[in-house]
């Protein structure tokens, strides 16, 4: 069974990548309510463990069933590329109560794994804008708790990905980035068709698609078609295995000698395209000293850049990967 995304020629022209905070933050929370759903974010589990008590995330836990529906006012899609956390937070608050009501009918009296207490389920329905207010301020810890001291981390690892599609897009259009993007979508027959356990046909109707990579996703692919949110995937990020994984270190002895030890670090180290801050944080430098750096290495051939959005990325050229090789 599949779910199709019937686009049109404005869809294509519409098709844009974003990532947001609190879309991982919300899914970060499901993480730590299944453990072992996802073993390698077990260092990050241990890190926030008994950050949270368990009564406390109750109500928000009410509307994120293991299976059925989760409520899409949680998680509007963002309006731009590089959202930021408060910002997404206020859209949440500002959803139109009856909007609000009629999705929390849908996930507390529709079919779902885990029953939720009649009380609870009678106080989250009883006053929509109180309950939205609640959930929003619970939100709010978990952000602080779980996801923001991590966040330039996971933020890394998404940019890095958007970087990658950005680059088969450039390459080989949008069929070459579906083809990549997770074995269970696909685009056939003018349509973006990904595997489900339900079947739908959703025509995007000009609104194109919204495609974000998440480090807490995998292994599943969430589609949001339902108005009045723009169709959106959610797909696994590249190298997620490996994002609370200290990185080995790589001998750069005879590289420095030429170049110097920063920037033969940050040459090898440059496996795929990244941004002045990710670069700063891995090697523990000023984002000005990065810059002075990588002007070096663009200077003299061993490495390109472009910008993506607001961002400016930087990757090894076929010189630099050969001196690194």
């Amino acid at each position: 069974m599949a779910t199709e995304l019937v686009a049109g020629a404005d869809d294509l022209l519409r098709c844009r990548f974003a990532l947001s905070p609190l879309w991982e933050t919300i899914a970060a929370i499901r993480t730590l309510t299944d453990v072992r759903r996802q073993p390698y974010h077990l260092p990050w589990l241990r890190r926030v463990d008994g950050l949270l008590d368990a009564d406390y995330l109750e109500p928000l836990l009410a509307l994120l069933p293991h299976k059925g529906y989760t409520p899409d006012f949680l998680t509007p899609p963002p309006p731009g590329p590089l959202a930021e956390f408060d910002a997404e937070l206020s859209r949440v608050v500002a959803t139109d109560p009856n909007q609000v009501a009629v999705e929390l009918h849908r996930c507390l009296r529709g079919p779902r794994t885990e029953r939720v207490s009649a009380e609870l389920a009678a106080r989250l329905l009883g006053d929509p804008t109180r309950t939205l207010a609640e959930i929003a301020t619970i939100v709010r810890t978990c952000w602080e708790q779980l996801i923001d001291p991590q966040w330039p981390l996971v933020r890394d690892r998404l940019e890095a990905d958007i970087a990658v599609r950005a680059r088969q897009l450039a390459d080989g259009g949008l069929h070459k980035v579906l083809a990549d993007l997770n074995p269970r979508v696909r685009w056939s027959d003018n349509a973006v068709r990904v595997d489900t356990t339900y079947p739908m046909r959703r025509l995007l109707g000009g609104q194109g698609l919204l495609l974000m990579p998440s480090v807490f996703v995998w292994p599943a692919v969430i589609v949001v078609v339902e108005p009045p949110w723009q169709p959106t995937l959610i797909y696994p990020v590249r190298g997620v295995a490996e994002l609370w994984q200290a990185r080995p270190q790589r001998s750069t002895q005879a590289l420095a000698r030429l170049i110097g030890r920063t920037r033969a670090q940050i040459l090898v180290n440059l496996e795929a395209a990244a941004s002045t801050g990710t670069l700063a944080r891995a090697h523990g430098v000023s984002p000005a000293t990065v810059s002075g750096h990588l002007a070096a290495l663009r200077d003299t051939g061993l490495i390109t850049s472009r910008r993506v959005g607001r961002v400016v990325l930087y990757e090894r050229t076929a010189l630099g990967a050969t001196l690194t090789s």
